[in-house]
């Protein structure tokens, strides 16, 4: 039993079964990896989580937390370009993880890469629903309250029904995205790519029409005294803030998820990752600056910050409104869309091993993708998304991507010294301190996260646990070999 656990997959043979000609269609350039990289990472982090965390725990010093969030994504992006060089099939770091750690670790991390998807597709359908009913409010139009929010709330009194029925935008525009995937992954990559210049443009017009809107007095004090309890604001204000933002730097994990899928995955992977990570920094960065510097942080408590920045503007801004709630809604529609083409390879890759029903791993005749594996990810990301509401589902995203980057920074470190002679076409530079300040910066953040996001990720652990020793492990198809 404990051999199984601990059992490796040969990377030679990932490598040669990813280029089976029955499997996943090679059709992603470098520019559509950019593309689907920044259309993943720039999305709800900008629109939404910028606002929450800067108003309940970081204020102004949000620009340090996302540097703080930057580094250790570059530093973790590092490890991930080596990789997803060296390894070019999909499953994430699920698949790294059986490479160099075994079966259990890569089920255990396979499982949390689930909850990391499922639960950030989520999160940004909740906050698109947020942007589209401001949106048509503008318009006149207001749903009724019974179709508008999310059935449960919760506080730290506990959970409460909110009477409403369900969140119907954020169900709709899950299903659209589901049914856009469906189309296949070049038709999706397309849509994207003209998704990606529209949010892009609508940024730089928010940052360079909003300099002049800035009132430097909301800036001070730049980090507000800590309010006795840790997270709130101070240093400690600060590091929460890091964890929470570090949801929105999850978009490159989804591109390796997309390796089995790019033309040349060894020299375009690591240019796809580095590139996006290093302009969406930037522009996070900005944003965040330009945001603080117009409405004042303790006002930005709201699901459309960047909307409430344009009208405290006035009249002046009141033009770039409808431009930055539709860049808003065009942005956050590209990030479900990556989100759930990371979700669908990820089941793809766990169940071609055997660990989960064969049904998720069955490949479309024509389109060539996972096709019962995107709808179920639909159905099942869209009943989240209606139900829960948008700090539940936040928190839990960032505690599952922090833990995934951990596992992939020290991933590289043990393969470095179990099998030094693997083709790299990319390394790490000064190994081992790269991958273990990566590792370290995670861990950092995780350690600063709430109890209760700990907790949930102990539940999910433990039923990931009994669905591995009740099915996965005696349909693992690397048992079975041997």
């Amino acid at each position: 039993m404990f051999d199984k656990l601990f059992q490796k997959k040969d990377i030679s043979s990932m490598v040669g079964k990813s280029a089976d000609s029955r499997g996943l269609r090679r059709t992603l350039s470098v520019t559509n990896l950019v593309a689907l990289g920044i259309g993943a990472i720039v999305g709800a982090g900008i629109f939404v989580i910028t606002g929450q965390a800067a108003a309940n725990h970081a204020g102004p010093a949000l620009t340090v937390s996302f540097l703080i969030s930057a580094t250790g994504c570059i530093l973790a992006g590092l490890c991930y370009a080596e990789l997803a060089a060296m390894i070019p099939v999909s499953g994430s770091v699920y698949s790294y993880s059986y490479a160099t750690m075994g079966e259990f670790p890569a089920w255990f991390i396979g499982w949390d890469l689930i909850l990391e998807y499922l639960f950030a597709c989520s999160t940004v359908s909740v906050a698109w629903s947020g942007y589209m009913q401001s949106l048509l409010e503008g318009w006149g139009i207001a749903l009724p309250h019974s179709i508008s929010q999310a059935t449960f709330a919760h506080a730290e009194d506990g959970w409460h029904l909110t009477g409403s029925i369900i969140n119907f935008p954020a169900v709709f525009i899950v299903c659209l995205v589901a049914t856009m995937l469906l189309g296949g992954i070049r038709q999706s990559a397309a849509i994207n790519n003209i998704i990606v210049v529209i949010k892009v443009c609508v940024i730089l017009l928010f940052i360079g029409f909003g300099l002049s809107y800035i009132d430097t007095g909301n800036w001070s004090p730049y980090i507000p005294p800590n309010t006795g309890e840790f997270g709130q604001y101070g240093i400690s204000g600060i590091l929460r803030g890091a964890a929470l933002v570090f949801f929105a730097f999850l978009g490159f994990d989804a591109l390796s998820t997309a390796a089995q899928e790019t033309r040349n995955p060894q020299k375009d992977m690591p240019r796809g990752i580095l590139i996006s990570l290093s302009v969406c920094a930037l522009l996070y960065v900005a944003v965040t600056a330009v945001l603080t510097g117009i409405v004042n942080y303790k006002e930005l408590n709201v699901d459309a910050p960047i909307a409430v920045a344009i009208d405290h503007a006035g009249k002046g801004l009141a033009w770039l409104s409808p431009f930055i709630k539709l860049g808003a809604i065009a942005g956050l529609s590209s990030v479900i869309l990556v989100m759930m083409l990371g979700q669908t390879r990820i089941y793809y890759a766990i169940s071609r091993d055997g660990m989960l029903p064969k049904m998720f791993s069955h490949i479309h005749g024509k389109t060539r993708i996972p096709h019962k594996a995107t709808i179920f990810a639909g159905g099942v990301t869209a009943l989240i998304a209606g139900l829960l509401p948008l700090n539940v589902l936040n928190e839990l995203v960032s505690i599952g991507t922090l833990l995934a980057f951990t596992i992939v920074c020290i991933s590289v470190v043990v393969l470095r010294y179990t099998q030094p002679d693997l083709k790299r076409p990319f390394k790490v530079p000064f190994i081992p301190v790269i991958p273990l300040l990566g590792a370290a910066f995670c861990i950092l953040q995780m350690a600063s996260l709430p109890w209760n996001t700990w907790l949930r990720l102990i539940w999910w652990t433990i039923i990931g646990c009994i669905l591995y020793f009740t099915y996965g492990i005696r349909n693992s198809q690397l048992s079975r070999k041997q």
